[in-house]
Protein backbone atom coordinates (compact mmCIF):
# COMPACT_ATOMS: atom_id res chain seq x y z
CA UNK A 1 0.00 0.00 0.00
CA UNK A 2 1.55 3.14 -1.15
CA UNK A 3 0.54 6.96 -0.70
CA UNK A 4 -1.02 9.31 1.90
CA UNK A 5 -2.98 7.32 4.72
CA UNK A 6 -6.75 7.88 5.34
CA UNK A 7 -8.52 8.74 8.33
CA UNK A 8 -11.84 8.84 9.75
CA UNK A 9 -11.58 12.68 9.78
CA UNK A 10 -10.39 13.03 6.22
CA UNK A 11 -13.52 11.35 5.45
CA UNK A 12 -15.37 13.88 7.62
CA UNK A 13 -16.17 12.45 10.91
CA UNK A 14 -13.92 13.95 13.66
CA UNK A 15 -13.91 10.84 17.05
CA UNK A 16 -11.96 13.26 18.98
CA UNK A 17 -14.31 16.18 18.13
CA UNK A 18 -17.21 14.05 19.42
CA UNK A 19 -15.40 12.88 22.90
CA UNK A 20 -15.25 16.24 23.53
CA UNK A 21 -18.71 16.76 23.21
CA UNK A 22 -19.90 14.35 25.27
CA UNK A 23 -17.84 15.64 28.16
CA UNK A 24 -19.15 19.05 27.47
CA UNK A 25 -23.21 17.46 27.76
CA UNK A 26 -22.47 15.13 30.98
CA UNK A 27 -23.36 18.19 33.42
CA UNK A 28 -26.36 19.11 30.93
CA UNK A 29 -27.12 15.61 31.14
CA UNK A 30 -26.92 15.12 35.19
CA UNK A 31 -28.91 17.97 35.79
CA UNK A 32 -32.01 16.18 34.73
CA UNK A 33 -31.57 12.79 36.07
CA UNK A 34 -34.71 11.42 38.41
CA UNK A 35 -33.34 9.09 41.30
CA UNK A 36 -34.58 5.86 39.22
CA UNK A 37 -31.73 6.85 36.80
CA UNK A 38 -29.10 4.21 36.75
CA UNK A 39 -25.33 4.66 35.98
CA UNK A 40 -24.46 7.78 33.74
CA UNK A 41 -23.89 8.63 30.04
CA UNK A 42 -21.42 6.59 27.45
CA UNK A 43 -23.10 3.01 28.24
CA UNK A 44 -24.73 1.00 25.40
CA UNK A 45 -27.99 1.46 26.76
CA UNK A 46 -29.96 3.93 29.20
CA UNK A 47 -30.65 2.36 32.76
CA UNK A 48 -34.37 3.37 34.61
CA UNK A 49 -35.32 1.36 37.53
CA UNK A 50 -39.17 0.82 37.31
CA UNK A 51 -40.80 1.85 41.18
CA UNK A 52 -42.73 -0.91 40.89
CA UNK A 53 -44.04 -0.11 44.71
CA UNK A 54 -45.70 2.84 43.28
CA UNK A 55 -47.33 1.31 40.50
CA UNK A 56 -49.37 -1.98 41.30
CA UNK A 57 -49.83 -2.32 37.86
CA UNK A 58 -47.63 0.39 35.51
CA UNK A 59 -48.60 0.84 32.21
CA UNK A 60 -45.53 1.80 29.66
CA UNK A 61 -46.23 4.56 27.34
CA UNK A 62 -44.18 5.72 24.39
CA UNK A 63 -43.92 8.30 21.74
CA UNK A 64 -41.62 9.84 19.00
CA UNK A 65 -41.58 12.94 17.35
CA UNK A 66 -39.24 15.54 15.96
CA UNK A 67 -39.38 19.31 15.11
CA UNK A 68 -40.21 19.67 11.44
CA UNK A 69 -39.39 22.68 9.46
CA UNK A 70 -38.80 24.92 12.55
CA UNK A 71 -34.94 23.81 12.32
CA UNK A 72 -34.69 26.12 9.30
CA UNK A 73 -35.82 28.82 11.80
CA UNK A 74 -33.21 27.98 13.93
CA UNK A 75 -31.06 27.54 11.34
CA UNK A 76 -31.84 31.26 9.96
CA UNK A 77 -31.73 32.80 13.29
CA UNK A 78 -28.56 31.23 14.24
CA UNK A 79 -30.16 29.92 17.36
CA UNK A 80 -30.18 26.93 19.09
CA UNK A 81 -30.67 26.76 22.25
CA UNK A 82 -34.29 26.60 22.33
CA UNK A 83 -35.20 23.65 19.40
CA UNK A 84 -34.02 21.05 21.91
CA UNK A 85 -37.40 22.41 23.96
CA UNK A 86 -39.42 21.83 21.26
CA UNK A 87 -37.90 18.03 20.52
CA UNK A 88 -39.03 16.93 24.21
CA UNK A 89 -42.67 19.24 23.81
CA UNK A 90 -43.61 17.13 21.15
CA UNK A 91 -42.89 13.68 22.70
CA UNK A 92 -43.85 14.43 26.32
CA UNK A 93 -47.11 16.49 25.77
CA UNK A 94 -48.62 13.16 23.43
CA UNK A 95 -47.85 10.96 26.57
CA UNK A 96 -49.11 13.20 29.15
CA UNK A 97 -52.84 13.54 26.94
CA UNK A 98 -52.79 9.28 27.97
CA UNK A 99 -52.42 10.44 31.78
CA UNK A 100 -48.65 8.99 31.60
CA UNK A 101 -45.91 10.43 33.68
CA UNK A 102 -42.77 10.63 31.24
CA UNK A 103 -39.62 9.15 32.75
CA UNK A 104 -37.37 9.07 30.12
CA UNK A 105 -36.07 10.91 26.61
CA UNK A 106 -33.35 10.10 24.63
CA UNK A 107 -32.27 12.38 21.73
CA UNK A 108 -30.68 11.45 18.40
CA UNK A 109 -28.91 14.28 16.40
CA UNK A 110 -27.81 13.86 12.64
CA UNK A 111 -25.45 16.41 11.34
CA UNK A 112 -23.46 16.82 8.04
CA UNK A 113 -20.20 17.72 10.74
CA UNK A 114 -20.07 18.00 14.38
CA UNK A 115 -20.50 21.73 14.93
CA UNK A 116 -19.52 21.74 19.22
CA UNK A 117 -20.95 24.93 19.81
CA UNK A 118 -24.22 24.42 18.09
CA UNK A 119 -24.46 20.84 19.33
CA UNK A 120 -23.94 21.81 23.01
CA UNK A 121 -26.67 24.61 22.79
CA UNK A 122 -29.37 22.13 21.26
CA UNK A 123 -28.69 19.73 23.99
CA UNK A 124 -28.41 22.74 26.57
CA UNK A 125 -32.52 23.20 25.32
CA UNK A 126 -33.29 19.51 25.59
CA UNK A 127 -31.88 19.36 28.92
CA UNK A 128 -34.60 22.34 29.73
CA UNK A 129 -37.23 20.42 28.48
CA UNK A 130 -36.24 17.57 30.33
CA UNK A 131 -35.94 19.18 33.51
CA UNK A 132 -39.36 21.07 32.94
CA UNK A 133 -41.22 17.91 32.23
CA UNK A 134 -39.83 16.10 35.04
CA UNK A 135 -38.04 13.21 33.24
CA UNK A 136 -34.55 12.33 32.73
CA UNK A 137 -32.40 12.49 29.56
CA UNK A 138 -31.06 9.01 29.67
CA UNK A 139 -29.29 9.01 26.62
CA UNK A 140 -29.06 9.67 22.96
CA UNK A 141 -26.89 9.73 19.70
CA UNK A 142 -25.12 11.94 17.78
CA UNK A 143 -24.17 11.05 13.76
CA UNK A 144 -21.90 12.94 11.53
CA UNK A 145 -22.49 12.05 8.39
CA UNK A 146 -20.96 13.99 5.90
CA UNK A 147 -22.44 13.62 2.05
CA UNK A 148 -25.77 13.04 3.69
CA UNK A 149 -26.22 16.56 5.66
CA UNK A 150 -24.49 19.40 4.50
CA UNK A 151 -21.77 20.61 7.48
CA UNK A 152 -24.13 23.52 8.68
CA UNK A 153 -27.35 21.29 9.38
CA UNK A 154 -28.24 19.32 11.81
CA UNK A 155 -31.85 17.44 12.34
CA UNK A 156 -33.50 15.96 15.40
CA UNK A 157 -35.61 13.22 16.78
CA UNK A 158 -36.42 12.06 20.54
CA UNK A 159 -37.83 9.26 22.40
CA UNK A 160 -39.60 9.34 25.38
CA UNK A 161 -41.25 6.98 27.73
CA UNK A 162 -43.06 7.09 30.37
CA UNK A 163 -45.77 5.37 32.95
CA UNK A 164 -49.51 5.30 34.09
CA UNK A 165 -51.38 3.50 36.29
CA UNK A 166 -53.79 0.70 33.89
CA UNK A 167 -56.37 1.46 35.78
CA UNK A 168 -55.82 5.52 35.38
CA UNK A 169 -55.39 5.24 31.86
CA UNK A 170 -56.69 8.45 29.99
CA UNK A 171 -58.07 7.20 26.61
CA UNK A 172 -61.05 8.97 26.14
CA UNK A 173 -63.81 6.31 26.10
CA UNK A 174 -66.01 7.76 28.97
CA UNK A 175 -66.59 10.72 27.30
CA UNK A 176 -69.91 11.29 26.91
CA UNK A 177 -72.38 14.10 25.34
CA UNK A 178 -72.65 16.98 27.34
CA UNK A 179 -69.21 17.02 28.74
CA UNK A 180 -67.51 20.39 28.40
CA UNK A 181 -64.22 21.19 26.41
CA UNK A 182 -61.53 22.84 28.16
CA UNK A 183 -58.59 24.75 26.33
CA UNK A 184 -55.24 25.69 27.41
CA UNK A 185 -53.79 28.01 25.43
CA UNK A 186 -50.56 27.59 23.63
CA UNK A 187 -48.13 30.30 23.35
CA UNK A 188 -47.76 30.67 19.06
CA UNK A 189 -47.09 27.94 16.46
CA UNK A 190 -45.44 25.68 18.50
CA UNK A 191 -43.45 23.26 15.94
CA UNK A 192 -46.41 22.86 12.88
CA UNK A 193 -46.88 24.28 9.70
CA UNK A 194 -44.10 25.86 9.71
CA UNK A 195 -43.25 24.67 6.19
CA UNK A 196 -46.77 26.88 5.41
CA UNK A 197 -45.81 29.84 7.33
CA UNK A 198 -42.09 30.00 5.85
CA UNK A 199 -43.60 29.93 2.22
CA UNK A 200 -46.15 32.26 3.47
CA UNK A 201 -43.64 34.85 5.40
CA UNK A 202 -40.54 34.47 3.12
CA UNK A 203 -40.93 34.83 -0.69
CA UNK A 204 -40.10 37.82 -3.10
CA UNK A 205 -43.57 38.94 -2.61
CA UNK A 206 -43.17 39.64 1.23
CA UNK A 207 -39.65 40.78 1.32
CA UNK A 208 -39.51 40.08 4.90
CA UNK A 209 -36.47 38.89 6.56
CA UNK A 210 -35.69 36.67 9.51
CA UNK A 211 -35.25 39.88 11.99
CA UNK A 212 -37.98 42.29 10.40
CA UNK A 213 -40.61 43.45 12.92
CA UNK A 214 -44.17 43.44 11.88
CA UNK A 215 -46.81 45.16 13.15
CA UNK A 216 -48.45 43.43 15.61
CA UNK A 217 -45.73 40.99 17.22
CA UNK A 218 -43.74 42.37 20.12
CA UNK A 219 -40.83 39.95 18.63
CA UNK A 220 -39.06 40.22 14.77
CA UNK A 221 -40.92 37.35 12.90
CA UNK A 222 -37.78 35.09 13.75
CA UNK A 223 -38.19 35.50 17.44
CA UNK A 224 -42.26 34.41 17.03
CA UNK A 225 -41.34 31.90 14.88
CA UNK A 226 -38.88 30.45 17.01
CA UNK A 227 -40.82 30.96 20.32
CA UNK A 228 -40.54 27.48 21.93
CA UNK A 229 -43.32 24.71 22.40
CA UNK A 230 -45.03 25.04 25.80
CA UNK A 231 -44.89 21.99 27.90
CA UNK A 232 -48.04 21.03 29.67
CA UNK A 233 -47.01 18.10 31.97
CA UNK A 234 -46.91 19.59 35.42
CA UNK A 235 -50.02 21.40 35.11
CA UNK A 236 -51.61 18.25 33.97
CA UNK A 237 -50.13 15.71 35.70
CA UNK A 238 -51.58 17.97 38.92
CA UNK A 239 -55.10 18.14 37.46
CA UNK A 240 -55.30 14.42 36.70
CA UNK A 241 -54.25 13.82 40.93
CA UNK A 242 -57.30 16.13 41.56
CA UNK A 243 -60.51 15.66 38.82
CA UNK A 244 -61.95 13.18 37.15
CA UNK A 245 -60.29 13.59 33.51
CA UNK A 246 -61.92 11.97 30.70
CA UNK A 247 -59.81 12.71 27.59
CA UNK A 248 -57.05 14.40 26.79
CA UNK A 249 -55.60 15.90 22.98
CA UNK A 250 -52.32 17.47 22.34
CA UNK A 251 -53.42 19.94 19.29
CA UNK A 252 -50.24 19.17 17.02
CA UNK A 253 -50.08 18.62 13.41
CA UNK A 254 -54.23 18.82 11.84
CA UNK A 255 -55.10 21.22 14.42
CA UNK A 256 -58.16 20.83 16.17
CA UNK A 257 -59.92 19.46 13.28
CA UNK A 258 -57.82 16.60 13.72
CA UNK A 259 -56.30 15.77 17.25
CA UNK A 260 -59.63 15.79 18.79
CA UNK A 261 -61.28 13.04 17.03
CA UNK A 262 -58.53 10.82 17.59
CA UNK A 263 -59.81 10.42 21.18
CA UNK A 264 -63.52 10.49 20.79
CA UNK A 265 -65.87 7.43 20.74
CA UNK A 266 -67.26 6.78 17.45
CA UNK A 267 -70.96 8.06 18.49
CA UNK A 268 -69.51 11.63 20.05
CA UNK A 269 -68.83 14.72 18.28
CA UNK A 270 -67.33 17.89 19.22
CA UNK A 271 -68.39 21.94 18.93
CA UNK A 272 -66.31 24.15 19.15
CA UNK A 273 -66.92 27.77 19.37
CA UNK A 274 -64.55 29.72 18.04
CA UNK A 275 -65.31 33.38 19.81
CA UNK A 276 -64.35 31.98 23.52
CA UNK A 277 -60.37 32.51 22.48
CA UNK A 278 -58.06 35.08 20.73
CA UNK A 279 -55.46 33.59 19.12
CA UNK A 280 -52.06 34.50 19.29
CA UNK A 281 -51.45 37.82 16.08
CA UNK A 282 -49.37 35.69 14.31
CA UNK A 283 -51.69 33.18 12.65
CA UNK A 284 -53.95 36.02 11.96
CA UNK A 285 -50.52 37.67 9.44
CA UNK A 286 -49.94 34.42 8.24
CA UNK A 287 -53.74 34.25 7.51
CA UNK A 288 -53.62 37.20 5.36
CA UNK A 289 -50.27 37.46 3.88
CA UNK A 290 -51.24 33.77 2.39
CA UNK A 291 -54.43 34.29 2.10
CA UNK A 292 -55.24 31.01 4.06
CA UNK A 293 -58.80 29.49 4.04
CA UNK A 294 -59.98 29.18 7.64
CA UNK A 295 -60.33 25.45 7.46
CA UNK A 296 -56.97 25.31 6.45
CA UNK A 297 -55.59 27.14 9.30
CA UNK A 298 -57.75 24.95 11.78
CA UNK A 299 -56.42 21.42 10.34
CA UNK A 300 -52.60 23.00 9.86
CA UNK A 301 -52.31 25.22 13.00
CA UNK A 302 -52.81 25.17 16.63
CA UNK A 303 -54.91 28.61 16.23
CA UNK A 304 -54.03 28.97 20.16
CA UNK A 305 -55.00 26.47 21.48
CA UNK A 306 -52.40 23.66 22.72
CA UNK A 307 -54.00 20.83 24.55
CA UNK A 308 -57.64 20.00 24.88
CA UNK A 309 -59.17 18.31 28.16
CA UNK A 310 -62.92 16.87 28.22
CA UNK A 311 -64.29 16.50 31.39
CA UNK A 312 -67.84 16.51 33.23
CA UNK A 313 -69.65 19.31 32.56
CA UNK A 314 -70.09 19.79 36.35
CA UNK A 315 -66.76 20.14 36.82
CA UNK A 316 -65.78 22.34 34.48
CA UNK A 317 -65.89 25.90 36.78
CA UNK A 318 -64.07 23.95 39.14
CA UNK A 319 -60.82 22.58 37.35
CA UNK A 320 -60.63 25.75 35.05
CA UNK A 321 -60.01 27.58 38.64
CA UNK A 322 -57.61 24.91 39.76
CA UNK A 323 -55.77 25.40 36.16
CA UNK A 324 -55.15 29.00 36.77
CA UNK A 325 -54.07 28.45 39.99
CA UNK A 326 -51.34 26.38 38.37
CA UNK A 327 -50.78 29.52 36.47
CA UNK A 328 -53.13 28.27 33.25
CA UNK A 329 -55.21 30.44 31.89
CA UNK A 330 -57.80 28.01 30.58
CA UNK A 331 -61.47 28.39 29.53
CA UNK A 332 -64.27 26.41 27.84
CA UNK A 333 -64.36 25.98 24.07
CA UNK A 334 -67.02 24.24 23.39
CA UNK A 335 -68.66 20.67 24.25
CA UNK A 336 -68.99 17.18 23.69
CA UNK A 337 -72.26 16.36 21.22
CA UNK A 338 -74.09 13.57 19.35
CA UNK A 339 -72.25 12.87 16.07
CA UNK A 340 -75.03 12.51 13.48
CA UNK A 341 -73.56 9.41 10.74
CA UNK A 342 -71.77 11.36 7.78
CA UNK A 343 -71.20 14.77 9.83
CA UNK A 344 -67.80 15.88 10.34
CA UNK A 345 -66.57 15.24 13.65
CA UNK A 346 -65.50 18.82 14.92
CA UNK A 347 -68.20 21.29 13.79
CA UNK A 348 -66.79 24.88 14.31
CA UNK A 349 -68.94 27.81 15.43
Amino acid sequence: MTGKKTSYRDAGVDIDKAAVFVDRIKPLIKSTLRKEAVGGIGGFGGLFHLDTDKYKNPLLVSATDGVGTKLKIAHMMDMHNTIGIDLVAMSVNDLIVQGAEPLFFLDYIATGKLGLETSVRVVEGIAKGCTEAGCTLIGGETAEMPGFYKDDEYDLAGFCVGVVEYDNLIDGSEISVGDTIIGLPSNGIHSNGYSLARKVLFNKQTGLDINDKIEGLEDSVGMELLRPTKIYVKPILNLIKNFSIRGIAHITGGGLTENIPRILPQRCGAVIIQKTWTPPPIFKIIQDMGSVDDSEMLRVFNMGIGMTIIVPEEDSKEIIDHLKMLGEQAHIIGHITNREKESPTVIFE
